[in-house]
């Protein structure tokens, strides 16, 4: 049309399409600015140095657990760490004891409390914020739900010690449980990584194309038939990704089991009674007055080799999983 002007282009007389060689916008030349500052950083080596600092950080965090395992595997025997069953390394004599299966047990035990919680919860929030949120509700709701993720996990550990147990758990609902519970901790676990999934899940929903919702709707399906039977699906590498994020969250989780669970570690099902977990043991354990070098200094990395590799199959398994069942859209 003559005389229009293009959206985002300021012209000055004769024909639009020429302010596109004459004139930016802001968000433009912003745009252009990070490219060529980008563009430096991988001409003078910059983003290498980046990725090579990574890769060295990583590489000297396994060599440092990798080591010190290695001298504690020299005194205390590999069945009798991942098979013994009693627990109490910092007992004095005879009554030390290696065996970190009740570790393993109540972190593993905890996080699938946890994501009992946060997956059904989480994958709602995110379908409906993708299909049946309005954009302004979308806008309010998305940046509140991230704002729980910005809350520092002390601040959910005393939460769940201080006003979950005592006036949840034990007033309103009756339960018979301790002051540090892994009930408690499990559930508000479940809160603290429920914006993880939450939040990814609504990135990979999203991000399913509108052609294949608008064709589903064509053929005559409801509403729901499409969420679960077409955008679900074709989000589902997503989703899985949204998962092993908040698991791996959930796994590695310290200050929430240390402060509301407690230091206790128990094989066992109820929850009502203290729990401790692999990264909880750590922490306590650092803070404790142990002697550098000695077998109960030399736990900590045991434990900690033993939570990475833990995590680290997690992650194999689910970048497996989503690469097998990723869709790309044109």
């Amino acid at each position: 049309m003559a005389g229009s002007q293009i959206p985002g282009f300021s012209g000055h007389g004769g024909d639009p399409a020429s302010a596109l060689y004459r004139t930016r916008t802001r968000r433009s030349a912003g745009a252009q600015a990070i490219k060529g500052l980008l563009a430096a950083a991988a001409v003078r080596g910059g983003g290498g140095a980046a990725a090579l600092l990574s890769v060295l950080t990583t590489t000297g965090i396994v060599i440092t657990l990798a080591s010190e395992a290695v001298n504690f595997f020299q005194v205390v025997g590999l069945a009798d760490f991942f098979f013994d069953t009693d627990w109490a390394p910092l007992a004095g004599g005879d009554s030390q004891a290696f065996g970190v299966v009740p570790l393993i047990w109540s972190t593993l035990y905890l996080t699938g409390i946890g994501l009992i919680v946060a997956v059904p919860l989480g994958l709602g929030v995110g379908i409906y914020l993708a299909e049946y949120a309005s954009p302004r509700v979308r806008r309010i709701l998305k940046p509140l739900i991230e704002i729980l993720a910005g809350i520092p996990t002390i601040v959910f550990g005393y939460f769940a010690l201080t006003f979950f147990t005592p006036t949840v758990l034990k007033d309103i609902f009756s339960v018979d449980v301790s002051v540090f519970n892994g009930l408690s901790a499990g559930i508000i676990l479940g809160i603290l990584v429920l914006p993880t999934i939450a939040s990814v899940s609504e990135d990979s929903l999203s991000a399913v194309p509108q052609s294949l919702r608008e064709g589903a709707f064509g053929l005559g399906a409801a509403k729901r038939q499409v969420v679960t039977r077409v955008v679900f699906p074709a989000a589902l590498s997503g989703v899985v990704a949204a998962l092993v994020l908040g698991a791996s969250r959930a796994v590695g989780e310290t200050v929430v089991i240390l402060v509301a669970a407690g230091n206790t570690p128990n094989l066992t099902f109820d929850l009502t009674v203290a729990h401790q977990n692999m990264a909880a043991f750590i922490a306590n354990t650092a803070r404790a007055d142990v002697s550098q070098g000695g077998v109960a200094y030399l736990t900590i990395f045991a434990v900690g080799t033993t939570l990475f590799v833990m995590t680290l199959l997690l992650n194999l398994v689910a970048i497996r999983f989503v690469r097998k069942y990723r869709q790309v859209y044109e």
